[in-house]
């Protein structure tokens, strides 16, 4: 079996190395693995096939910064792809991300619906569905269930600062991607499947496929974290992000730094330097760290993990945590609390700080409710990367 994916980047951020563990899973079994990709280094990936260059993803950028027009540039190099798959001639093809300044959609689109080859297409986002975002849920806006306009989130990823173009967009999309007689959709949470359900990708068969976690790496880990930052009668709330934003909910580590006592202390890993000047003295800023034993070290560490995210698919973050034995506290949003149960941690209301506040309390008080083995033995029944690949896998010999 010879399969393709395609994906914006290979073996780099959360998309890029979900690809290329597929491709070791792939390979591993004996199967003929490709990512094709459009920018950055591959990583991980000896079968490689890179969509255009730096100069097609500058003009892609200024064509969507400009006209709105993210999905539809890149012509050329996308026709040149094109024959770079026929050549190759996959028995199934995978998509992941097809927003990130690469990829002409419609060309890309017309191929498969010639070439009618079996298609599974792994949402990662909302992108897919909207006439502009990738996610909707932070500012409550549902026009994408009959069409957009105005869009209120146009100077977000991937930004516009001229022209709205997200009606014709909207309806673009919904021409192009409809119609193609083998494909499958997959979701990595219930909610964007349910999201998926009500737009007109609705046509479609959906799937849910939860992200995986290397449990190898994630685990619990003893360390002198305590030790080094002066922590050892501390109880400690954690935070963990790629990027801190509003939308990932750093305000509400700000506001609960207010009313913290003494023997408390909040962590956040993933900040800027610019970032870390500007905290009250009892948050410890920490900027995003590479080394994962680091990481898990500190997971474990926590005594609690607060993910206050305002709009998230399927966040990962939770997973590690779990699988470090740390429990979670969550907002009620998108995708996150469908990993937290009564053994690993609470869903709060989102946006709710009262709440928020008395649950850490709570949980600071009866913090022996939550067992570290039955934490980390949920993470390996649910989590565990091999086992949530090798779905797909499933799906291609399908």
């Amino acid at each position: 079996m010879k399969v393709l994916q395609i994906n914006s980047v290979c073996g780099i951020g959360s998309t890029g190395r979900i690809a290329t563990d597929i491709h070791q899973i792939l390979e591993a079994q004996g199967h003929e693995s490709w990512i094709a990709y459009g920018r950055g280094e591959a990583i991980n990936c000896s079968n490689t096939i890179k969509i255009g260059n730096k100069l097609d993803n500058y003009k892609h950028v200024a064509l969507t910064r400009i006209f709105d027009l993210q999905g539809f540039g890149s012509v050329q190099a996308t026709k040149d792809f094109i024959k770079e798959i026929e050549f190759l001639d996959p028995d199934v093809i995978h998509l992941h991300n097809l927003h990130g300044y690469y990829l002409n959609i419609e060309i890309l689109f017309n191929y498969l619906k010639r070439a009618n080859k079996p298609v599974i297409w792994t949402l990662h986002d909302c992108w897919s569905f909207t006439g502009h975002c990738s996610h909707f849920d932070y500012v409550g806006c549902e026009r994408w269930k009959i069409g957009c306009y105005n869009c209120p989130e146009k100077k977000m990823y991937p930004g516009s600062l001229l022209m709205d173009n997200s009606q014709k967009n909207y309806h673009s999309k919904k021409e192009i991607f409809t119609g193609i007689k083998n494909l499958t959709i997959i979701s990595p949470s219930e909610w964007l499947a349910k999201e998926v359900k009500e737009s007109f990708l609705g046509e479609y068969p959906i799937q849910v496929i939860n992200n995986g976690i290397d449990l190898n790496l994630f685990k619990p880990t003893e360390g002198e974290f305590r030790k080094t930052y002066n922590l050892e009668n501390k109880f400690i709330i954690l935070g963990v992000a790629s990027i801190w934003t509003e939308r990932k909910g750093v305000n509400f580590f700000i506001e609960l730094a207010k009313e913290l006592t003494k023997d408390e202390i909040i962590i956040l890993v993933g900040l800027t330097q610019n970032q870390k000047n500007k905290l009250p003295k009892n948050i410890i800023g920490i900027t995003r760290t590479n080394n994962i034993k680091e990481l898990a070290e500190i997971y474990t560490t926590a005594d609690v993990f607060l993910n206050p995210t305002l709009e998230d698919t399927f966040p990962t973050t939770n997973l590690e945590s779990i699988a470090c034995g740390t429990p979670v506290i969550t907002f009620n949003t998108g995708g996150s609390p469908e990993c937290i149960s009564e053994e690993t941690g609470r869903v709060i209301e989102k946006s709710d700080l009262n709440s928020l506040k008395e649950r850490i309390e709570y949980l600071k008080t009866n913090i022996k409710m939550f067992n570290d083995d039955v934490l980390r033995k949920t993470a390996v029944s649910k989590y565990n990367k091999e086992d949530k690949y090798n779905e797909y896998i499933s799906f291609y010999k399908k």
